[in-house]
């Protein structure tokens, strides 16, 4: 079993959950101003038609689950887009990690919607170890696919809050295949404050009033950043050898090696100069699928080393 990063939450004083490990979003770090080098590491990279498989394991509401599912579809959209969407959009984020795979091989992967599934009944318990999360994962499909295992907010998984958020890995190789998968719990009554950050008051750090988030859920639009940068890393480093930078069982990847980043002029507590809805108050920075908005972390712009946002 492979498991690439995980969503730490260092505690630094003075700076906020700003700065991940491998597959994951810290709230630690300073920005950076230095250039960001993400090394190509040689290894095997996702291309074709990849299905993204949604396995949802707790309670989520239908609500819940359509803004999750959008954001996908809004992924999707960045390659053969259904419908375009007003810029700034999720489809033109996405692209920066297409600028990856030109100094590599394989063809950058065209992400669909694939299958959900339900496990409503906690089948394994409300506490989730690593193994679980993959067993979990493999109820997605087999290969040619990322298999997104999402958690509800009563359900403990080990690592969660403490040092992470969400992370990905790989399943073992098989005759089956080998698929990629993605882990990211919902942090409403565990960590608001670490891991739904801006959209609640940060539990260490800078204490800046929360902004109100785009779908109206603190938990699940939190998710959707975590969830976000997740997605990003298992394109660009999907096997644990492929685009990053610094130790490969601590690597910094495109996204996380800009935590905290949402918009020009961000700094620890003040996650950058973001849109505001008019309507409803609430922060974003991407237009998505069937007229959703997101907040979506910045990427390592391999054309500038910097941590490119939209605004």
């Amino acid at each position: 079993m492979a498991s690439f990063g995980s969503m730490a939450v260092a505690l630094v004083v003075c700076a906020m959950l700003l700065q991940s490990c491998g597959a994951t979003r810290r709230l630690q770090a300073l920005v950076q101003e230095q250039p960001i080098t993400m090394k190509y590491h040689k290894g095997a990279l996702l291309s074709g038609r990849i299905a993204v498989n949604l396995v949802w394991y707790g309670n989520f509401s239908a609500p819940q689950r359509a803004i999750v599912t959008d954001f996908v579809s809004s992924l999707a959209s960045a390659s053969p887009a259904p419908a375009p969407q007003p810029e700034p959009s999720v489809a033109t984020w996405f692209k920066t990690a297409q600028k990856y795979y030109a100094s590599s091989k394989a063809r950058f992967p065209a992400l669909a919607l694939g299958s959900h599934v339900f496990d409503r009944s906690y089948s394994l318990g409300k506490h989730i170890r690593e193994r679980d999360l993959v067993r979990l994962a493999a109820r997605g499909g087999p290969s040619r696919a990322i298999n997104v295992v999402l958690t509800a907010d009563d359900v403990a998984v080990d690592g969660f809050c403490m040092s992470r958020c969400g992370s990905h890995g790989a399943s073992p190789r098989s005759r089956a295949g080998r698929f990629a998968y993605v882990w990211v719990g919902n942090p409403a009554t565990q960590c608001a404050g670490q891991c739904a950050w801006p959209f609640h008051q940060p539990q260490y750090g800078p204490q800046t009033a929360p902004l109100a988030p785009p779908n109206g859920d603190v938990g699940v639009d939190g998710m959707v950043v975590s969830l976000a940068s997740m997605i990003v890393g298992t394109v660009t480093n999907p096997f644990g050898n492929g685009f990053f930078q610094g130790p490969a069982e601590a690597p910094l990847e495109a996204a996380t090696a800009c935590a905290g980043v949402y918009g020009k002029g961000a700094y620890p507590g003040y996650a950058g100069s973001l849109l505001v809805d008019p309507a409803t108050g609430a922060s974003f920075n991407a237009n998505g699928a069937h007229g959703r908005k997101y907040l979506v972390p910045a990427l390592v712009d391999p054309d500038t080393s910097a941590c490119s946002t939209l605004g």
